[in-house]
């Protein structure tokens, strides 16, 4: 590795409403027509569909500073609201939508995509749930696969602070996030297995491929795994990120755990495989209660206070958020949360005291940043 934390980028699933009843849209492919005329977006940024039209996705640059990754992440945002709006939608940061749906999105209609619904069916026919992704850079292959062995028995927690999906269309689920309820339906989900090196990754994706449970190797539903585009491990256990300061939360905790996990291996300390039973358990009790009740120590195999582990989790990545200048940043940002509660609490209290229309309001200010959030530095 070189001197210095590693790289970091975030990818950001945002859903397209109607303003005015909360009703998704399924308007992408305008909204992606016109963007570059709402402001150039930061170098590196990339902006495209997703599995139904009524989603969008825009991914940051390599970014090596906090500072960086958010003006990245608060002027993209910014861009992609103003060319919503000139189309008479909203672009929310939930992950699941807060209006009642009046109809299944559309169809894909063609391409990888469309094999998508054809393979999945019902469970993905009205599946419009947003996610977080978080890709932080590691020197090769087999030390992505050990790095997503160490990081593992932490994606519950890391999931909990990220909840921000208490709504199925208009309906409160009672869960905080419904987005990982409805990801489980999907085959392969969860804590990926632990696996020896790079090879017996491929091999276990191949086997779900030739099982006919995938539709190729790149879209495999693990929490964490080796990207198959970048030489990064892929956190994708987060709910998308209701503000950007949420967002920058989640990519320096996961900086935070591949550093760890790289200072372990440098030292010979291989991870200890987890329960399946017991991580699934944990990431079940994540997305039902985030961090508002107890959650499930993964490697403990007890429940705990929530916020007992997140506190934890900032114990064991103290030394690399030192390293990196990151720890007073993300001591704030994780105090800020708990004060005003993650996105699932806050959707739930502004829904409940107000109309669609003032809901989607109020998602829509949260989720473009005021025009002072744009500190440039690297």
């Amino acid at each position: 590795m070189a001197d210095g934390p590693p790289t970091m980028g975030v990818e950001e699933e945002f859903l397209l409403v109607n303003p005015r009843t909360g009703h998704t849209s399924a308007s992408a492919e305008q909204v992606l027509a016109r963007y570059r005329h709402h402001g150039p977006l930061p170098d590196g940024v990339r902006v495209h569909r997703e599995l139904r039209l009524t989603q969008i996705e825009a991914a940051s640059g390599v970014c090596t500073t906090a500072d960086g990754l958010r003006y990245q992440l608060t002027a993209t945002r910014r861009v992609l609201a103003g060319a919503a709006a000139a189309e008479d939608c909203a672009l929310l940061a939930t992950g699941t939508p807060i209006g009642p749906g009046p109809a299944a999105p559309p169809p894909a209609g063609e391409g990888r995509y469309a094999e998508i619904d054809a393979t999945y069916g019902a469970v993905v026919a009205d599946y419009e749930a947003c996610g977080c992704h978080v890709h932080v850079g590691v020197p090769d292959p087999d030390t992505a696969v050990a790095v997503v062995n160490h990081v593992g028995r932490w994606l519950p927690t890391l999931l909990a602070l990220s909840a921000n999906a208490p709504f199925d269309h208009g309906r409160d689920t009672g869960y905080h996030s419904w987005r990982m309820v409805q990801q489980s339906r999907f085959p392969g989900y969860g804590v990926a297995p632990h696996l020896r090196d790079h090879a017996a990754y491929r091999r276990a994706v191949e086997t779900l491929v030739e099982c006919g449970t995938l539709v190729d190797p790149d879209q495999t539903f693990w929490l964490a795994r080796p990207s198959g585009r970048f030489p990064t491990v892929e956190f994708r256990v987060a709910d998308t990120a209701l503000t950007v300061d949420h967002a920058l939360l989640q990519a320096l905790l996961s900086r935070a755990l591949v550093q760890r996990a790289l200072a372990d291996l440098g030292r010979g300390r291989a991870a200890e495989p987890l329960s399946p039973q017991v991580a699934a358990a944990a990431v079940w009790t994540a997305a039902r209660h985030g961090v508002t009740g107890q959650l499930v120590d993964v490697a403990g195999e007890a429940r705990r206070p929530a916020w007992a582990l997140v506190e934890e989790l900032l114990a064991h990545v103290r030394e690399p958020l030192e390293a990196s200048g990151d720890l007073a940043e993300v001591r704030a940002l994780a105090a800020v949360l708990r004060a005003d509660g993650t996105g699932s609490v806050q959707q739930r209290a502004v829904a409940g005291r107000g109309t669609p229309e003032a809901a989607v309001g109020w998602l829509t200010a949260l989720t473009v940043p005021p025009a002072h959030g744009t500190r440039r530095t690297g």
